[in-house]
């Protein structure tokens, strides 16, 4: 269940940089304030120029701080599946009190002897997850503390990255002048978050298409058995339709939106609209059809290199069939081409919150709800990840600061406006109310 207060999400995404600010009353999750910039030194979903990311970090996080009207000090922010490893891991130790009471130093203790284990110096563990607690034999144990036992064992999934990557969103997000609450799994986020409790339990797969990668994961017995990243995405078909039609990116970035659609047999040959040519100065009629088939390509190919992946896992037996979301899922006709190509029920996962009804928030949103719904027993382990010994429940308490107001609320990037403005002086509260045989054994 989430705590009751303010949590910040922020997804640094190849094509924008995304900021939800959302207060949990009662376990109801409010959006009050979203921030979202143009993304600058990103490529494929990697950081690739450290001061343009943070650029794009900053003005995200300005745009979310006047619509919320407090000022955002730390933030969850997301880590791609680029290079991810997935790893069983397993701990057992003795327990030390006196009283044979479990503590919150024997669960620290017990996630520190499962992590023992070598590392390549190319990556870092990124976090642990416990997935249940064993005490003198007796399994099945969430939270083994107060609980009387001589030996404590712990089951659990060990995330490992890039340590290339960790570092740099580490160093973006910190020269923004932001602190890290929680560096999440973002596939991890989304299939906590979009899937429902039999969807993750019998098994169902999610394909995160957005600008410049295509993520697929795959959620089985309430646990992400596997993620696979393909470096194309929403960016490659506009890209196509550029280098096909001979127009400016910005152009074919228009048509995609205006009259895209991934699935030819939906379209009109018949119907036809003006396309800006390099080299010629009277607009070429082009027609619906046409454009299609340039669309319908490139996700095709997308969609086969995720068919290829799941198929070596018989991914695509499992009967929670396919879920879409991403900016680039929203696109007319991919739903019936991703039917086509799976074989299996699809269908496209879009945000219900007002103002955000969008799957290109579905990766944000997914973020700061998932670092909110952490327990206490999460965040003792993770601390034998960070050496941290900080109370759990204090975790939160700085993320955000007193409210504050701006004389000039322009901004530069598109705004998307979730709730009216209200008149100044209300609270905050007052304005919103494995490649592996048996990975699925």
């Amino acid at each position: 269940m989430a705590k009751t207060g303010m949590y910040v999400g922020l997804d640094i995404g190849t094509t924008s940089v995304k900021v939800v600010v959302s207060e949990y009353v009662e376990n109801q999750m409010n959006i009050i304030g979203v921030g979202n910039a143009k993304s600058e030194g990103i490529n494929r979903g990697i950081i690739v120029d450290i001061e343009k990311t943070v650029q794009a970090i900053q003005r995200a996080v300005r745009q979310a701080e006047e619509k919320a009207g407090i000022q955002i000090r730390s933030v969850s922010v997301g880590v791609p599946a680029n290079l991810l490893e997935v790893e069983n891991c397993q701990g057992m130790i003795a327990v030390n009190n006196d009283s044979k009471e479990i503590t919150d130093e024997d669960v620290r203790n017990v996630a520190s002897a499962a992590l023992v284990r070598s590392v390549p110096p190319e990556r870092q563990i990124v976090t642990i997850l416990p997935q249940e607690f064993t005490v003198d034999g007796f399994e099945g144990i969430k939270d083994p503390r107060g609980m009387i036992g001589v030996r404590l064992e712990m089951f659990g999934l060990v995330f490992t990255g890039p340590k290339t990557i960790i570092h740099n969103i580490r160093k973006c997000v910190e020269k923004a002048g932001l602190t890290i609450n929680e560096m999440v799994i973002t596939p991890l986020a989304l299939t906590e978050t979009i899937l429902s409790d039999g969807e993750k339990d019998f098994g169902t797969i999610v394909i995160d298409i957005g600008g410049g990668q295509t993520t697929t994961a795959v959620m089985h017995d309430k646990q992400l058995k596997f993620t696979h990243v393909n470096q194309e995405g929403g960016e490659y078909v506009t890209k196509d339709i550029s280098t096909v039609l001979n127009t400016s990116f910005n152009n074919a970035e228009a048509l995609k939106i205006n009259y895209g659609d991934a699935y030819p047999e939906r379209t009109s040959a018949s119907e036809e609209f003006p396309v800006d040519v390099i080299g010629k100065s009277e607009p070429v009629k082009v027609d619906e059809r046409y454009l299609a088939e340039i669309i319908e390509a490139r996700m095709e190919q997308i969609f086969g290199k995720s068919k290829e992946v799941l198929d070596e896992i018989d991914a695509l037996s499992l009967p929670g069939g396919v879920v879409l979301t991403g900016g680039a899922a929203s696109l007319p006709g991919v739903v019936d081409l991703a039917q086509e190509i799976f074989e299996t029920n699809v269908k496209l996962y879009v945000p219900n919150h007002m103002g955000l009804r969008n799957p290109v928030f579905t990766n944000v949103i997914s973020i700061v709800d998932y670092s909110a719904n952490l327990n206490e027993v999460y965040q003792l382990a993770k601390s034998a990840v960070t050496g941290e010994k900080v109370a759990p429940q204090a975790r939160q308490e700085a993320a955000v600061s007193q409210e504050i107001h701006y004389e000039d609320t322009s901004v530069e990037e598109e705004e998307y406006h979730d709730e009216p403005e209200q008149p100044a002086g209300e609270s905050v509260k007052d304005r919103v109310k494995d490649f592996f045989s048996n990975i699925f054994d």
